[in-house]
């Protein structure tokens, strides 16, 4: 084939959402039943206009595949698996006779229909976004239908630009699946990997066929020591799927990027293949100093796509390193191009959008638009010699040099409260002795609760905008917060749960909420961000350090619980998480940051409980979510993540019983960490993965309070009473009923009441109906 230029400047991936969530918008209306297909495919395709318009406005170029059609209306993961025929059999009725699957189709796999279930979903690496499992079996038909792929590098060809398709790589798509249900023992998903590797070749046949010159396939497998499978199979891997694609005679140059850590021995694998270019994460990753002399001389022949530029968080950053670094991969490769470290799917659009931020601020960020711009100064600099970017290197480095004096960034006396920290500081009394006090909060066997958050209705919303806005004001806004509190209390005692939540109507998110009232944070009015689907955050900005001002929930839940008899839980977001949701400083380790976190809520927990509030829940989903990819970094990890946890939580009163909750990871290799964070109970999402996680319970000896999930929020579907208990009696099956608490996977807030109520209603009919059944025997592990 012959041979073609990689773009000097490029970015692995762009925000898809819209600057103003117009594609979350135009979904949800679609679900509703608002607008109909063609008026989504509109939405959509304005939207990919105006992302390729942006980026060649930023510097990309409009005919050299620089610019990548990344675009998805979900999930990259789920397009992968609609693209290679892997529809689980459920949902076979949305298959078509030539094998397509329709928008709404699409969806449904996505969101569940009736009595068949999602498609689990969980963490993507170690980001903030949730991508859908896919389900792989021995007979899964695999089949190209890869239209929509095509398709969108047809509609930029017309409109004059020559886009780069992106796709998630073959090895990572099967790594990331999981096996079928009915799968024998000892399948796995990658067993497959010869059988997909065809319809890859199909896929790279239509895209030539249509004049791409490039095709992106995202490997980022390749740089996890953390995925179930072995590590050494994944880079084994490497040679035979890319041997085969790069082999083919009519295909696009390969472009494989392999973002969030280093490739390490896979790089060798990789340079060893006819593959074109390798894209090389260099924020979080890094390479060695010298190759063997076969993978030098390999790697002289390719592109390296050195990734300077930090795709996953938002500060401005070190240009004249991030130019240092390029440079110093010029030595290695036949060329080189600068690039993005990840996509920009994981910041927000622009800080030109945020004019409410402090100037000063502002000067030390860069949102995605900046980011592409950055790199088109790197690329400029290595077509034209540094010379010719000095000035903007310069302007970087004078960014970098304010913001380490800038007031704010360093307090004295919140480091000295860090530094008299001791290991007392860090633990509660033995659990047994926890347990007996907490004896007086007489809850039934199986007690039933929810995560914390219910549904925020349009009346929540306006309320809240009207307070920023003026129209409402604060005392009017609390007199509506405290009216949707007691209504939400009084569904509960309804319903029949047995210990009760306020419902968190005045939190507008569960990180921004603590945000706003913790010293060294700022918040964004158009910072969103996707997590899933249709589903966006707007991250704060943890710019210096952390402190608290003032009691910060303690209101709300005084209020929740003088309104009755019944247990109310106070809601906390732990540190973890804190941090996990936020853009964070990048100047100090974040262990440090973490404990700051951790201190602010241990004075917050303290005047919980002098509310005569006896159980407070530390939620932390993200515990998982933050686990380095590779196993050296993990235990350090996992000691300050703990251990942050645990400084926030210790201070507690043996009698005061401390949740927490967790929620879409794959658990297992952090059991022993779960563990360790010493909650009274612990909740965890295991709905969609229909119990999987009790088994990883039952044989690490887990023996603390434990809530796994019996109802997904993350569907609209209502679980029949059938389901829960099946769900729970399967829990019951593996858990000590003494132990075992009975409540939703995570929180409430994007559902709508009536779902909401049938679901509750259910779950409690169905805790009621497994509490009347003979006693249990916990199997054996």
């Amino acid at each position: 084939m012959t041979a073609r230029t990689f773009p000097t400047g490029t970015i692995i991936g762009y925000p898809r959402i819209g600057r103003r969530r117009e594609l979350k918008r135009a979904v949800e209306a679609f679900w509703a039943g608002r607008i109909d297909a063609g008026e989504l495919e509109s939405v959509a395709a304005d939207l990919r206009a105006a992302t390729r318009e942006r980026l060649a406005g930023l510097g990309l170029g409009r005919e050299d595949s620089s610019i990548p059609e990344s675009f998805s209306f979900y999930d990259q993961v789920l397009d992968a698996a609609i693209a290679v025929g892997a529809v689980p059999p459920r949902f076979a009725h949305l298959v078509d006779a030539d094998g397509r699957v329709d928008l709404a189709g699409l969806f449904t796999v996505a969101r569940g229909e009736g009595e068949h279930a999602p498609l689990e979903m969980t963490k993507w690496f170690d980001s903030n976004y949730h991508y859908l499992v896919p389900e792989i079996s021995p007979t899964t038909a695999f089949s190209l239908h890869a239209e929509r792929i095509v398709a969108g590098f047809l509609e930029a060809r017309e409109a004059g630009y020559l886009t780069r398709p992106v796709i998630v790589g073959p090895i990572t798509f099967l790594a990331l699946a999981k096996p079928a249900d009915g799968a024998p023992e000892g399948f796995r998903p990658l067993d497959r990997l010869d059988d997909l590797v065809p319809v890859y070749a199909g896929l790279f046949e239509q895209l030539a066929e249509a004049g791409a010159e490039w095709v992106q396939l995202d490997e980022p497998a390749l740089v996890s020591e953390s995925l179930d499978e072995p590590r050494a199979r994944l880079v084994a891997a490497v040679g035979g799927v890319y041997g085969a694609l790069g082999a083919l005679d009519a295909r696009p140059s390969i472009f494989v990027a392999a973002p969030y850590g280093s490739l390490d021995e896979a790089l060798p694998a990789l340079a060893a293949t006819p593959v074109e270019a390798i894209g090389l994460d260099l924020v979080r990753g890094s390479l060695p100093d010298a190759f063997d002399p076969a993978t030098a001389e390999s790697l002289a022949a390719k592109t390296l796509v050195a990734g300077v530029v930090d795709g996953h968080n938002i500060w401005r950053g070190d240009l004249a390193d991030a130019f240092a670094r390029v440079e110093a991969v010029r030595s290695l490769a036949g060329s080189v191009a600068v690039s993005t470290s990840t996509s920009l799917l994981h910041v927000p659009h622009d800080v030109a959008d945020e004019p409410q931020l402090d100037p000063r601020l502002a000067s030390w960020l860069a949102f995605a638009d900046q980011k592409v711009a950055q790199v088109t100064v790197l690329a400029r600099g290595l077509a034209e010699g540094r010379a010719a970017v000095e000035a903007d290197l310069d302007a970087a480095s004078a960014a970098l040099r304010d913001r380490v004096q800038a007031p704010g960034v360093r307090i004295p006396r919140v480091r000295d409260r860090l530094a008299a920290l001791e290991d007392a500081d860090f633990s509660r009394t033995a659990y047994e002795e926890r347990v007996a006090a907490q004896a007086s909060l007489d809850l039934p066997e199986l007690p039933t609760t929810t995560i914390g958050s219910f549904p925020q209705t349009a009346e929540i919303r306006r309320a809240r905008a009207g307070l920023l806005s003026g129209a409402v004001s604060a005392e009017g806004y609390r007199a509506q917060m405290r009216e949707e509190i007691e209504r939400v209390i009084r569904l509960q005692e309804r319903i029949g749960l047995d210990v009760l939540v306020h419902g968190e109507p005045e939190r507008n998110d569960m990180v921004q909420y603590f945000a706003e009232l913790l010293d060294g944070f700022a918040v964004t009015v158009n910072g969103w961000v996707q997590s899933y689907g249709s589903r966006c955050t707007r991250p704060s900005i943890l710019w210096g350090d952390v402190s608290r001002p003032e009691p910060m929930t303690v209101e709300w839940a005084a209020y929740a619980q003088s309104l009755t008899e019944k247990s109310v839980k106070g809601m906390l977001t732990g540190p973890v998480t804190i941090l996990a949701w936020s853009f964070v400083r990048d100047d100090q380790p974040l262990a440090d940051t973490a404990r700051q976190v951790a201190l602010a809520l241990r004075d917050e927990i303290g005047d919980l409980e002098s509310a005569g509030i006896r159980i407070i829940q530390v939620d932390e989903p993200a515990l998982r979510e933050l686990l380095p990819l590779k196993l050296a970094d993990q235990a350090a990890y996992l000691d300050w993540s703990v251990g942050s946890f645990r400084l926030a939580t210790a201070g507690a009163h043996p009698a005061t019983q401390i949740h927490t909750h967790l929620c879409y990871s794959e658990f297992g290799v952090v059991i022993d960490a779960i563990r360790d964070l010493d909650a009274d109970v612990t909740s965890i999402e295991a709905a969609r993965s229909r119990m999987e996680v009790v088994d990883d319970l039952a044989a690490s000896g887990f023996d603390h309070g434990i809530g796994p999930g019996v109802y997904d929020i993350h569907s609209p579907r209502v679980p029949s009473v059938d389901e829960v208990t099946a769900l729970l009696e399967r829990a019951v099956g593996g858990i000590p009923a003494t132990r075992l608490w009975v409540n939703p996977d995570c929180g409430l807030k994007t559902r709508g009441y009536e779902e909401t109520v049938s679901s509750l209603e259910n779950l409690v009919a169905a805790t009621n109906e497994v509490r009347a059944s003979a006693v249990r025997e916990p199997v054996s592990a």
